[in-house]
């Protein structure tokens, strides 16, 4: 899609209702469901986290989105795909300012050039006990990205058409940290497969977007 029209466009997701929990259980595996569903996953003072799901026009003006690979360390979201972002920290006033200050050290990007459109819904992460609160932003005047090589393997610039389009919707067979060898939605966007709280979020924004572009 032109950029032009999707900025356009784009702001009307801010005063339709969210759908939550239904659009992130669509992306998450059978046993997660059940043990939400069953009480057994219950929060315990979690870490708060803050994510960015940047959109931006590339080269020839067509909307794509950032997405980055963690590079490998040990923890549970070792070498996985995900939205820009991190943990809340001491200095920052709210959770946005955690998105916006992380996604300038991961991707380079200046909060100041960020036009946050809205907040989604969180979504605990049991295995790490993070609750992460995502927003959607536009880049409209994009700079080169800075990566930051400590953490940031690479990055993953996503066509907005493939974002919306079904056809990227899998699932594949991994083992987690909570189980092995489990089927797990996914989408796949040439070969990378976003999973996860990841992809619960994607969907989210996916199905508030439908309603808009």
């Amino acid at each position: 899609m032109d950029f032009k029209k999707f900025s356009e466009q784009i702001p009307k997701i801010k005063n339709l209702p969210l759908p939550g929990r239904d659009a992130h259980y669509k992306m998450a595996p059978e046993i997660r469901i059940r043990e939400l569903e069953d009480g057994k996953i219950v929060k315990k003072n979690p870490k708060k986290a803050g994510v960015m799901a940047l959109f931006y026009p590339d080269q020839t003006y067509r909307t794509n989105l950032l997405l980055i690979m963690r590079r490998p360390y040990q923890g549970v979201h070792s070498s996985q795909v995900a939205f820009p972002g991190g943990k809340k920290e001491k200095g920052d006033a709210t959770i946005l300012h955690t998105a916006l200050r992380e996604t300038y050290e991961e991707v380079g990007v200046r909060p100041e050039k960020v036009q946050v459109i809205r907040s989604m819904s969180e979504v605990f992460i049991p295995p790490s006990n993070f609750e992460v609160q995502p927003y959607v932003g536009i880049y409209a005047n994009p700079a080169p990205f800075k990566v930051q090589q400590e953490e940031v393997e690479h990055l993953i610039e996503v066509p907005l058409h493939m974002v919306m389009d079904n056809t990227y919707l899998t699932s594949q067979i991994l083992s987690t940290s909570y189980a092995s060898e489990i089927e797990v939605p996914a989408f796949n966007f040439n070969g990378f497969t976003v999973w996860g709280a990841t992809a619960m979020m994607l969907n989210e924004m996916r199905e508030l977007m439908k309603q808009v572009l």
